[in-house]
Parts: structure tokens; sequence; C-alpha cells
């Protein structure tokens, strides 16, 4: 039987498995690992647990080169150099040749024989000029890649308006389907500055506590339905449903917040 360990590569991605063999690994180390553009370096991220391959069809986990030495993070730290160097470069050429694109990011390969930009633009950019310059300049292979606001967001980082990281930088591996819907549920202002990320796009937080408001509003009778309560009938205009209570508008005249069990009768 062989041990599978979880690597992650950067901050928020997402966390793959890889044969660890006769290393002893904990988490935080570091480790070179052979991954499809060739050797990488991650850091562990799950302990090693045993794993039986035995009747289960698929690719076989990548190896576990060797642990992380001073060699390798010096030559982290020039790749990270390359970087700065590419980016400052390549924000000139863009400049140079009028494209009309947002260059945020650039990453080498360990190996540094490769540097891939990463660049948001608001339509399709021909960029082949631009790659024949880099290509002349840095004698590496150059990768363009377009990708959306939320991936810029995930990759540069910040802080949310809540004061903490953002959810995407820090532990989200994946995005999930955002809604206005859900904001609706959960009873919040439907100001756009107020429930977007600094993306711009909606809050991905939204989707954490969608399904326990769903959940708990099932109890709940829906707002502008009539219900009696002992002060009389009116209609629900709010609902709070952490507290379990709502706020009913009485036909007599004025606001009552009452508790869910308060209801005499519901007339849905």
């Amino acid at each position: 039987m062989k041990k599978k360990v979880g690597i992650r590569f950067k901050a928020g991605g997402k966390i793959y498995d890889f044969s660890c063999g006769a290393f002893v690994l904990n988490v935080g180390d570091q480790v070179i690992v052979e991954s499809e553009k060739g050797l990488g370096l991650g850091t562990v991220e799950t302990p090693p647990e045993l794993i039986d391959e035995a009747g289960k069809p698929g690719k076989p986990l990548k190896n576990v080169f060797r642990k992380a030495n001073e060699k390798d993070l010096s030559q982290v730290e020039q790749n990270m150099a390359l970087e700065r160097e590419a980016h400052a470069f390549c924000m000139k050429s863009i400049k140079k040749l009028g494209l009309k694109m947002n260059l945020f990011s650039v990453e080498s390969t360990f190996d540094a024989s490769r540097l891939t930009f990463f660049f948001t633009a608001d339509a399709r950019v021909d960029f082949r000029q631009l790659v024949k310059i880099l290509v002349n300049r840095f004698k590496v292979r150059i990768e363009m890649r377009q990708v959306g606001i939320r991936n810029q967001a995930k990759m540069c980082g910040g802080l949310g308006r809540c004061g903490r990281a953002f959810c995407c930088s820090s532990f989200m591996e994946k995005f999930e389907p955002v809604s206005i819907r859900m904001a609706k549920q959960q009873g919040l202002s439907l100001n756009p500055t107020k429930i977007s990320g600094q993306c711009g796009r909606l809050m991905c937080c939204l989707t954490f506590e969608n399904e326990t408001y769903r959940q708990l509003k099932q109890g709940f009778p829906k707002i502008g339905k009539v219900v009696t309560t002992k002060n009389g009938p009116g209609k629900v205009t709010r609902h709070n449903v952490i507290c379990n209570r709502l706020t009913v508008r009485l036909v007599e005249g004025g606001d009552v917040e009452i508790s869910l069990d308060d209801i005499v009768n519901d007339r849905r």
C-alpha cells in the first residue's frame, strides 16, 4: 500500500494528491514534486495517509521528488525576481503597442523555462506581437492567459469589507454560483455597492449561509401574507430568522415585532 499527501502550490489554491513514497512528511513541509509542467515547489497541507490502489482505475499519483533544500528556495527567489522583471517589461510593451489589457500577474515555472502572463480584458486581445517581443527578451516559452475578474481577485488577494482577507484567496478552492436571490433570502440590502466584493461581483460569502437561511425560513409565513396575532390581524413585512421573529403591520395601524410562536393563525 502507498501513502498519499496533499500538496498546495499557492495560497488559496487547490490541494493535489501526490504519492509521498519513502519520505516522512509533515504539514508545512516544502517539497519538490513532479507536475505536468515539470518540477514544482509546493507545501504539504494534509498529512500522509494510506491508500489502497487495488481496484481503483485511473491515473497513478505523481511522486514527491524530494524535500526542498536551500538551493531550491534560492531558485524560488530568483524566479520571483524574474517575475518582477518580466511584469515591468511586459507593462512597458503593452503600453508601447497600445493593447487594451490589464496585466496583473506573472508566474514562472520552477525551472524558469516558461513564463505565464495573466491579464484581464473587456474583449479578445491580439497579443501575437507582444509574445514575439517577450520571447526575444527572455528566451523562454511564453504563455498569455486571459482570466475573469474573480480569478484576478483570487490571485492578487486583498481585504474585503469585513476587514479580513478575501475568502477566494485564503481558503476557497473554487468559485460557487452566486445570485441576487441569495441576498434577498438573507434580507440584505440590494444596493450593489453593499453586496459586491472588491472584484465588482456579488460577494462569495453570500453562499456560505444561504442554505441555513433557506431552512430557517421554511417555518415563516411569506412576506405580504396575512396572519393573526395577539394584537390583531396584519401583514408580514419583515423576517428576522436568526432571532425567530418577524414584523407585522397591523390592520388597525402600526408595526409590531413578534415571535414566530406568537402567531395565532396563519392564513396562507
